[in-house]
């Protein structure tokens, strides 16, 4: 009986290589930050070779979303912000946001989400730096204002406060209003910080 003879270089992918990258991925982007994570050094931590990541996820945003378990693609999000008249962004955000939070999966992901953001400062600073260069940085240059980041920042903080009192708190009457109302109601604020 022979031994059997192991090829040098990284290991190829076994059942649950998707897992341990994404275990990698969660580990750096919480050491080094989203800017300072690649998709070559998360490949080394996890022991495999960097064609494997490529082949699991297309891209470190992609990665991001994954190992944050968010439940919405921010990309995606962001194209639909952007798409459509600047007079009309208020409503176009207010409607993707409150949107995610609609479906009994997406309430129940974006809960578990603000509760590590909330516990976890290293969490907050993932999700911060993340979601600031998907959907905050792109929004914000569309704006061409010098105070834009401060405008969605205020945006931020409106939609935050009210998901918080409908589907945490669940304060009513805003917890059982219709969303199409809520929209209606908070479109017209989010517009004021973007333009007015």
């Amino acid at each position: 009986m022979t031994a059997s003879r192991r090829t040098p270089g990284r290991r190829p992918g076994g059942p649950d290589t998707r897992g341990e990258i994404l275990d990698a991925a969660r580990e750096s982007f919480a050491d080094k930050g989203f800017a300072a994570t690649s998709m070559r050094a998360v490949a080394r931590q996890a022991g495999v070779d960097a064609a494997l990541v490529h082949h699991y996820f297309d891209s470190k945003d992609e990665l991001f979303i994954e190992a944050m378990a968010i439940p919405v693609d921010p990309r995606v999000i962001a194209a639909r912000i952007l798409d459509g008249p600047p007079e009309q962004m208020g409503r176009r955000i207010a409607t993707a946001f409150l949107g995610v939070w609609e479906t009994p999966d997406g309430q129940q992901r974006m809960r578990a989400l603000f509760g590590s953001i909330a516990s976890s400062d290293e969490v907050a600073r993932m999700m911060r730096e993340g979601i600031g260069q998907m959907i905050i940085q792109p929004v914000s240059r569309s704006l061409d204002v010098p105070d834009a980041a401060l405008r969605v920042g205020l945006v931020g903080s409106q939609l935050v406060g009210a998901a918080i009192i409908r589907y945490v708190v669940r304060l009513e009457p805003v917890a059982s209003v219709d969303l199409e109302t809520l929209i209606d109601r908070l479109a017209p604020v989010l517009q004021q910080h973007l333009t007015g």
